[in-house]
């Protein structure tokens, strides 16, 4: 019962920003610092180009989730690795 209502709360607090603040573009770090360089001085030039753009957002958001599921799956494994280290050398 503990872990469903800690699993109904993170899903209250991962939605109420969308019912708080409605039709708000929920936007990057990536845009908004773009937007205060070429605020603060229009004439910069990047130093370099990206040698890869995806195809659209779809495929960026993919990619991103694709990382972040990696990245939980290690986090995960090394937990469980820990845990059941901890709990088998304990028995000996």
């Amino acid at each position: 019962m503990k872990n469903f209502i800690l699993f109904l709360f993170v899903i209250i607090l991962a939605t109420f920003p969308f019912f708080i603040q409605r039709d708000t573009d929920f936007g990057g770090a990536d845009g908004q610092a773009e937007e205060a360089i070429t605020e603060l001085a229009p004439s910069y030039e990047p130093w370099f180009k990206p040698f890869w753009s995806p195809p659209g957002g779809e495929t960026e958001s993919l990619l991103f989730s694709l990382q972040a599921a990696v990245g939980a799956i290690i986090i995960g494994y090394v937990i469980g690795f820990g845990r059941a280290r901890r709990k088998y050398s304990a028995k000996q």
